[in-house]
This record gives structure tokens, C-alpha cells and sequence, in this order.
């Protein structure tokens, strides 16, 4: 079974110092042995998904920094992150994992969903929020991940009654679960397992999600 490596941690520790295009150009060969180490890993993680989920890609974010438009200049990302998109148009949500020491976690769910499914889900939260409820108040999703987040309006979005019962999931902006981890969690031998056995403990909140965006409000599929 891969492993995440004492040195990867090290090193992204010590990038984190040591944030400069000349250190790192001197600790580009440790950092190749490093990636490597960490994309070994993604690998075998895309590779336990497959086997109870319908993966189309895997995309292993670089670690260089797009600074044109940040006031932070620095140059590099001092962790190693990767995502995976579930495959088809009737499997929605997708997978993400970041290692960096002290922050690491794994993330599933809805970032910024578009106007359209943002409007569907609230709709659906409007008219009945009984299973919804019952996914994330059950207690292996509480165990995993604590509760739903993400970004949420002040008040009521328009259209919507801000006395709404369901008011707390209707201003919701995003849908995202999320579990953290320690570093000694991370270096543990079993911690690819207790990534794949938290993607699982997903999947009933997956499923749900992707029943209501793939059809109308009463029922009826909008999948060709």
C-alpha cells in the first residue's frame, strides 16, 4: 500500500520557509522525488475510487502559484492537492484531496455550482428537506465530516420565503463536506483507508444530490 512520506511533509514544510524561486531551484530534485511520491499515492487513492465509483479523470494540481492577481506573491503552493470528477452526466460531484502539514483534508461535494443547479437545489430544499436531513444528521456522515458547509447568503435568496422553516439550507451557496486530518494521520499506514472509507461514507449524499440535479421537480429525468 502507498504511503505518504515523512520527507514529502518535510519538505512542504520547509518550501512553506522557504517560499523563492531560487531555494526551490535548488531543491528541484528533491521536490521531483517528492511529487512523485505524493502522485504515487494519488493514483492508488483514483484507483480504490474506481472500484465503487464511476471515476472519468484525475487532475494533480501544479504547485506553482498563479500570482497575477493575488497579493500574495509567492511563488509556490507549499502542499501537494488533486481532484477527481466522477464520470457521466448522471454522476455529479466530485473528490479532493490536499496534503499539507498541519492542513491537510479531504473535500467532496458542490463548490460553485452554476445559477441553474444552484435555483434546482433550492427548489428541492423548498419543497422537502426530510432526506436531505437524514443524510447528513446520520451517524456515520457526523462521524466523517461533522455537518454540511459552505458559503451562505445573509437572508432568504429572492424568490424565497425568509420565514422558510428550511431557511438554514436554502441560503446555502455551496454543498461541501469535509474532513481534516493531523499530520500523524496522514503518515499513518492506513490512511488510504480511511480516505476511501470517507468517499464512501459520501456516496448516499452523492446520490442524493445527483438524483435531484439530473431531474425536474417532479421527478422526471432531464438526462438525454
Amino acid at each position: 500500500m502507498t504511503t505518504i512520506n515523512k520527507s514529502t511533509l518535510d519538505f512542504l514544510k520547509q518550501l512553506k520557509k522557504n517560499n523563492n524561486r531560487d531555494w526551490f531551484n535548488d531543491h528541484k530534485q528533491q521536490f521531483q522525488v517528492e511529487q512523485k511520491n505524493a502522485k504515487d499515492f494519488y493514483n492508488e487513492l483514483m484507483e480504490r475510487l474506481k472500484a465503487h465509483d464511476d471515476i472519468d479523470k484525475f487532475k494533480f494540481f501544479r504547485i506553482y502559484r498563479d500570482v497575477r492577481f493575488s497579493k500574495d506573491k509567492t511563488p509556490y503552493k507549499p502542499h501537494f492537492a488533486g481532484s477527481f470528477s466522477r464520470a457521466t452526466q448522471r454522476l455529479r460531484g466530485g473528490y479532493y484531496l490536499r496534503i499539507r502539514p498541519g492542513e491537510s483534508f479531504l473535500a467532496g461535494g458542490f463548490w460553485e455550482p452554476n445559477k441553474e443547479d444552484l435555483l434546482r437545489i433550492r427548489k428541492e430544499f423548498e419543497m422537502d428537506t426530510v432526506e436531505i436531513r437524514e443524510i447528513i444528521s446520520n451517524n456515520k456522515f457526523k462521524k466523517y465530516f461533522g455537518e454540511l458547509q459552505g458559503d451562505a447568503l445573509k437572508t432568504a435568496p429572492r424568490g424565497f420565503d425568509k420565514e422558510h422553516p428550511d431557511m438554514d439550507l436554502i441560503r446555502m451557496k455551496q454543498f461541501i463536506v469535509v474532513r481534516n486530518f493531523t499530520d500523524k494521520e496522514v503518515l499513518a499506514p492506513n490512511f488510504l483507508d480511511e480516505l476511501d472509507d470517507s468517499y464512501k461514507a459520501m456516496r448516499p449524499y452523492f446520490d442524493y444530490m445527483s438524483e435531484i440535479l439530473t431531474t425536474n421537480l417532479n421527478g422526471e429525468s432531464i438526462i438525454d
